[in-house]
């Protein structure tokens, strides 16, 4: 965000911001606060299968995260934006490492171990104006320009995906991510969702292990853990939560900011 003109929106900077999109969302009818505790829903449930997800022994129920209370309170300062966002909406701040080894085909030839070689076949990075606001705040226009020129890349079409990682910093991104990605047309996240289409038996799996909300956030090492998690559905490594079918291809849709950097990747097993 722009410290100088952004930082006075409220004490939470990050949580507001997103919190004014939903606000945005709601008034043009595009999801629900309704639809957003199902993402929570969705991402305890994935996490209490993660034995290395942060909040692997909390538990999440619909009904508890659609419903402010004291546990679950709507906690902004702004008046304008407070009733958008809730606890449960939120991911969390981590501590945590990932790591991967990137080689070219010839240093392929050298490694014993070419099973566990994962193929990165697309990639894509674009940025957004950090000293403008969004024009639209019911898209991600950033996300959006990177997954397109990934999927260029990669030769495919989001319809090739079998599973997904995206930048669930809160509910409502993830949501918005469904669309940037193009695993729903604009205006359809809200029926992915509402449909199951998302979760560990849906058509799509998005977020696995738990994505930000359950399974946590350190910062800098997010981007490479959602390759990781594509890389370790695809070999089969995720017990608890491994999905029935294992993935062929997959993509990791990475952000910063509000929308203002991101980063596509996509994935084929070996």
């Amino acid at each position: 965000s722009h410290y100088a003109r952004q930082r006075s929106i409220d004490d939470f900077t990050f949580p507001c911001l997103f919190a004014r999109r939903m606000k945005a969302i709601t008034a043009a009818n595009h999801f629900t606060a309704d639809d957003t505790a199902r993402v929570s829903e969705k991402a305890y449930a994935n996490g209490n299968l993660n034995p290395l997800a942060h909040m692997n022994k909390v538990k999440y129920t619909y009904e508890q995260a659609r419903t402010a209370s004291d546990k679950n309170p709507n906690f902004l300062s702004n008046a304008e934006y407070k009733d958008y966002l809730r606890i449960s909406d939120c991911s969390q701040v981590s501590d945590g490492g990932a790591a991967m080894i990137l080689c070219s085909q010839a240093g392929l030839e050298k490694l014993a171990k070419k099973a566990e070689i994962a193929e990165i076949i697309g990639l894509g990075q674009a940025t957004g104006n950090l000293y403008e606001d969004p024009q639209d705040y019911t898209k991600m226009t950033s996300s959006a320009e990177a997954a397109k020129r990934a999927f260029k890349l990669a030769g495919l079409t989001p319809k090739d995906l079998e599973v997904a990682e995206v930048h669930d910093c809160f509910t409502i991104a993830e949501l918005l991510m469904y669309e940037a990605l193009g695993l729903c047309n604009y205006g359809e996240a809200k029926k992915l969702i509402q449909e199951g289409a998302t979760r560990l038996d849906g058509r799509i799996p998005v977020n696995t292990g738990g994505g930000l909300i359950s399974f946590g956030h350190p910062v800098g090492a997010t981007g490479i853990k959602q390759i990781f998690e594509l890389y370790r559905q695809m070999k089969g490594q995720c017990g608890a939560y491994q999905m029935k079918k294992l993935p062929t291809v997959g993509a990791a849709l990475n952000m910063g900011g509000d929308d203002k950097t991101a980063v596509c990747t996509i994935v084929r097993n070996v």
